[in-house]
């Protein structure tokens, strides 16, 4: 099975929406300032999605944990 690069830029889109959320509460939790927070989230997010993106392309190229389907035939 192979992925193709669209389905792991909105996957990564879908998962850094949620980790910046944690991030920016984490922040806010820890500095009690709003714009400390979202300031800490706004850079996190842009890193983290890079990262995220180039790590999830090389784990596509990685076979571990993979089977190949065998094609069903119809007679």
């Amino acid at each position: 099975m192979h992925e193709k690069p669209y389905r792991s830029v909105v996957k990564t889109v879908s998962w850094r929406a949620l980790g910046t959320l944690d991030t920016i509460i984490i922040s806010y939790i820890i500095t009690g300032s709003l714009g400390m927070a979202a300031s800490i989230g706004s850079i996190e997010l842009v890193t983290k999605m890079v990262l995220y993106y180039l790590h999830e392309r090389a784990w596509n190229k990685i076979p571990l944990g993979r089977v190949k389907k065998e094609p069903e035939y119809q007679i």
